[in-house]
């Protein structure tokens, strides 16, 4: 009995990929038949449209199936043959994949490169679906962000709606406006001298257009990464750059701002000094609380940037940041140098990020009135003082 079992089970032969391969085209050749042989009989057979004209007799034609219907019909079979699981998602990987169309390419190389990038099984199939659904024409040039975890239906369904090429662009923290400005003239995004006219005149922009007290909006283009349209211009910019300062600066920073005596305008002032003077995170709220008292003072800031901003561009270095500073330069007439002129200087002296405005609103509760570099260290650091005597030993002892 075992043995006649086992020779039962082995009398039965597994099926070949030929085997399956030859019931998927008898699949589809029955549903040609399902769809092409009605249509067929029906322009044999039909009546004619009108009667014909007296003493003519009747005549009837016989018509083939347009093509494209029974390609249509050819393409829906196989759809149907392959099966919902060919058109599931490659895998369940949700990282977004930057996919490109370009003008003028057909859905043939679109479906080529949808496959070479793994986003889906097999390019004849998509373009069945394409074609099934009639959308192999609509499918617009642009970038896309499609994901491996994505149907070939939402595939299809993302394609159709284009958009423009667009460009990543990254704003350092401490940056001023000219050099927001040359960087998008060297990205081909937006028109510099538009962009820095803006600026100036500091009005028409939401949410709040500029605060009280701001003279150009300068400060208030809030450094980080942004991804932009490649058509965007100038006020599309500075619209993005304000509308991200103004969801960074909380409401609750806003409020400690003005437990401290400062308007929005004075606190974003404070922290365009901190990020230009502290080049080590650590010391940003200390530095704070040095300038803080030396307000509450009524002293002189001696920021070394607020001179350099009032310089401007640099033509011969190329620079907006003049280096080095001379003590003549010091005492140059400006209202942005705080040698000069007590307290803050009129404005923003570049775009501080959200740790140099959270530490002109949060300083370090501190007994130091000065600071000075320590180029011996030589690693941005900077050695505080509580008077001016320890401060003068400082300079001769670490300056150089």
């Amino acid at each position: 009995m075992k043995m006649s079992s086992e020779l039962n089970r082995r009398s039965k032969p597994a099926q070949r990929p030929s085997r399956r391969l030859a019931r998927m085209v008898l699949t589809i050749a029955g549903l040609i038949g399902v769809v092409a042989l009605p249509v067929l009989a029906w322009q044999c057979y039909a009546p004619p449209d009108s009667d014909p004209p007296t003493g003519e007799p009747a005549q009837r034609s016989v018509n083939a199936p347009g093509l494209s219907g029974l390609q249509d019909s050819l393409l829906d079979a196989y759809l149907q043959v392959q099966g919902e699981g060919a058109q599931a998602p490659m895998s369940d990987d949700p990282t977004p994949v930057t996919f490109t169309i370009l003008p003028g390419e057909t859905a043939t190389q679109i479906a080529q490169l949808l496959e070479a990038e793994g986003l889906i099984r097999d390019a004849n199939l998509f373009k069945a679906l394409l074609r099934v659904h009639g959308v192999d024409t609509r499918l617009e040039a642009g970038d896309y962000q499609l994901r491996r975890n994505m149907s070939m239906i939402e595939i299809m369904e993302t394609l159709q709606t284009g958009r423009p090429p667009t460009v990543f662009l990254t704003i350092p923290e401490g940056w001023r406006a000219g050099q927001i400005a040359d960087w998008l003239a060297s990205k081909e995004l937006a028109d510099a001298d538009r962009f820095l006219e803006l600026v100036q005149a500091g009005a028409g922009f939401e949410p709040e257009s500029r605060p009280e007290g701001a003279t150009s909006l300068e400060g208030y283009l809030f450094p980080d990464t942004y991804e932009f349209d490649s058509g965007a211009t100038a006020a599309d910019v500075i619209d993005r750059l304000l509308a991200t300062f103004d969801a960074r600066f909380t409401h609750e920073m806003r409020q400690q701002a003005e437990a401290h005596g400062l308007s929005i305008h004075e606190a974003v002032t404070l922290a365009s000094i901190i990020e230009r003077e502290a080049q080590i995170a650590d010391e940003r709220e200390l530095i704070s609380g040095v300038f803080h008292n030396r307000l509450e003072a009524g002293m002189h800031l001696n920021a070394d940037p607020t001179v350099q901003y009032a310089f401007g561009y640099q033509a011969s270095p190329g620079e907006w940041w003049k280096r080095p500073l001379y003590l003549e330069d010091l005492e140059v007439e400006s209202p942005y140098n705080t040698y000069v002129h007590i307290g803050l200087p009129p404005g923003p002296i570049c775009n501080p990020g959200l740790a140099a405005l959270q530490a002109a609103v949060d300083p370090a509760d501190t007994e130091y009135y000065y600071f000075v570099a320590n180029d011996i260290a030589g690693d941005g650091s900077h050695v505080f003082a509580r008077t001016l005597e320890e401060h003068s030993a400082n300079i001769d002892k670490y300056r150089r």
